[in-house]
């Protein structure tokens, strides 16, 4: 009975995980029940999706999938529109997208509320659409919702080198930012920020160099007036120390831990601080929609490495889909600058 039934289901294709999570090499493709639409939501073929470092937790059973969400990895995507669900209105079949769900992305095919997608602007490639969603609407959030950068601020960025770090950066000289300060491991990485147009205008090299006495050089004494932090634990002391009076500090992850042994609190209220957890996965379909409807305006001026544009975004490395162990493999080694992107055959 239950096999019939099954074989009365629409089926598709996706990167699956053998026993639902485990090591890189228990990435597969194989077959599973294309998403049923729900009110408000459009079906999209997927032509590529981006890979985020949440994927990897996800794959390793660490990172829960919000309420609702298919469990299949990926979080954004780029595609065309092949259906339409009860009451859309957005969009019409054959429409090309590009935006963000709770999970699905690694599949010929996703469901995705109507105001989570984006139109594809004709100058970027599916590649390079597929590799916007997360790491900009992300930055965005943290550097102009949160951070509430403005001209002449000072900012400063960890993981410098990463997705949200790149694009943190672009967003914060395009908004006026005087100065951009980024974090990051290596000297290439370094130079490399340095290099790219609209790119920071000062490096540190966090291992080597005191980050906070940097910012303070940099600033004449003053201090950063935006922190984007995904570091946590190990750099906290130094994040309280290099802000500014009013200084906004917005944290996106803990990645050398969560717990802080002892805390200085004076500093905070001292110098009015305001510190600001961030996320955008688990939040509300309506919190997203109006995010991503803030962020249409950004869209235009986002192009690829060539583009020209004042925001560009950077690809690291394509993998066809059949290579998403080495894709995962490549994430997992931190040897990226910029994003890996996959694009389903």
């Amino acid at each position: 009975m239950t096999s019939s039934t099954n074989a009365l289901m629409p089926r598709m294709r996706a990167v699956l995980i053998k026993d639902g999570q485990g090591p890189i090499e228990n990435l597969y493709i194989g077959e599973t029940d294309k998403p049923v639409l729900t009110k408000g939501q459009v079906l999209v073929k997927i032509v590529a999706f981006g890979l985020n470092r949440m994927d990897h937790y996800q794959r390793q059973g660490g990172y829960p999938v919000p309420p609702d969400a298919s469990s299949i990895l990926g979080v954004e995507f780029s595609g065309r529109v092949t259906e339409l669900g009860e009451g859309v209105t957005r969009w019409a079949v054959g429409d090309e997208v590009f935006g963000l769900v709770g999970g699905g992305a690694y599949a010929e095919f996703v469901n995705c509320d109507e105001g989570l997608l984006l139109k594809k602007p004709g100058h970027l490639s599916w590649v390079e659409a597929a590799s916007i969603p997360e790491n900009y609407i992300t930055a965005y959030q943290a550097l102009v919702k949160y951070g509430e950068v403005k001209k002449g601020d000072h900012v400063l960025v960890h993981a410098g080198a990463s997705g949200v770090g790149i694009a943190a950066i672009q967003m914060a000289r395009e908004s006026g930012a005087a100065t951009v300060t980024a974090t990051a491991s290596t000297t290439e990485k370094l130079d490399w920020l340095r290099s790219i147009p609209n790119g920071a205008t000062h490096t540190v090299n966090y291992k080597t160099e005191d980050f906070a006495a940097e910012v303070k050089k940099t600033t004449n004494g003053k201090g950063v007036d935006v922190v984007i932090d995904f570091v946590g634990q190990s750099h906290w002391a130094k994040n309280v120390e290099s802000l500014a009076i009013d200084g906004r500090m917005t944290i996106l992850a803990t990645l050398s831990g969560n717990v802080v042994s002892t805390v200085n609190l004076g500093p905070i209220l001292y110098k009015r601080l305001r510190i600001q957890g961030s996320t955008l996965r688990s939040r509300s379909l309506q919190y997203q929609t109006e995010l991503i409807a803030s962020f249409r305006d950004i869209v235009d001026k986002v192009t690829g490495a060539n583009g020209g544009g004042p925001i560009r975004t950077y690809i690291h490395k394509v993998y066809p889909w059949t290579e998403i162990q080495s894709a995962h493999r490549e994430m997992a080694d931190n040897k990226n600058s910029g994003k890996i992107v996959v694009e389903v055959e």
